[in-house]
């Protein structure tokens, strides 16, 4: 990563010193961010950086904080396009190198039906997001109610760019269609499993529930405090799945997995 912000610094800046207020190094970054995090015109990506300005300080000089949609748009048609392709192809390389492991987020697409906005003549608005671990909002759309998150979800994920992450969804989102979108994109997958995926559902839950098969899967087990009690939360996990008949129809599927949470109540 070091390297990637150590060549932003070697553009040439043809402006006036005297002039200048913000890094031009700063600008392609501020840009470069913005676009991967889905604002694509000038104001989205000043909203984006006045949003996100103490993050983007931990790598960001920012001396004068975050510049104007004008000035963004003004300088950033200064850079070559010659140093934005070196720019990209350098990312690209990075994803695709062993530090590209360290980097990869996990994204949670979900939708919420927003409180307060329905009336007895209009449904509450259902909104579907992809929020990063830092719980940044990637993108959104607004779908008329729960059931269409299953068409929504690959519309948000052709707004996006997600190659080299991990994307999670709940059951809703458990389709084929939207795991060879995930797959297209370069981007892996961990899914929540319920009754919607018929037999696929059953024959995970009788593989998990062999008491022969438990000790040979990988485990892990965490523990934190819980309203009221102590909650403990074991993971079982195996890449043994040649056996399971829907295989083929799960686009780059390479493991399945069973949590059991477990809360202990304090007794006073």
């Amino acid at each position: 990563m070091d390297y990637l912000l150590q060549y932003l610094n070697t553009v040439i800046d043809r402006r006036q010193e005297i002039k200048v207020r913000h890094k031009m190094s700063d600008i392609i970054a501020l840009v470069f961010f913005a676009l991967l995090s889905n604002a694509n015109i000038w104001e989205e990506i000043e909203i984006f950086g006045q949003e996100h300005e103490e993050f983007l300080r931990k790598y960001l000089e920012l001396p004068n904080g975050i510049p104007s949609h004008d000035t963004i748009q003004r300088v950033f048609a200064m850079v070559s396009p010659e140093f934005l392709q070196k720019y990209q192809q350098l990312w690209n390389e990075l994803l695709n190198s062993d530090e590209g492991e360290k980097i990869k987020k996990i994204l949670s697409i979900d939708g919420k039906t927003q409180r307060g906005n329905g009336n007895i003549n209009q449904k509450a608005n259902h909104i579907v997001s992809a929020v990063d671990e830092n719980g940044f909002c990637l993108g959104e759309k607004l779908v008329a109610e729960k059931s269409n998150e299953i068409t929504a979800i690959p519309e948000l994920l052709d707004n996006l760019n997600v190659k080299g992450h991990i994307i999670t969804t709940d059951a809703m989102g458990t389709q084929t269609e939207i795991v060879k979108k995930i797959r297209r994109k370069r981007a892996d997958y961990v899914l929540a499993l319920k009754g919607n995926q018929g037999s696929l559902h059953e024959d995970v839950k009788l593989y998990f529930d062999d008491a022969d098969i438990l000790p040979k899967c990988a485990y892990t087990k965490t523990t934190e405090k819980a309203r009221g009690g102590i909650e403990n939360r074991e993971y079982w996990q195996t890449d043994d799945i040649a056996w399971l008949p829907q295989k083929k129809d799960w686009a780059g599927l390479r493991s399945i997995a069973m949590t059991r949470n477990t809360i202990v109540k304090n007794c006073q």
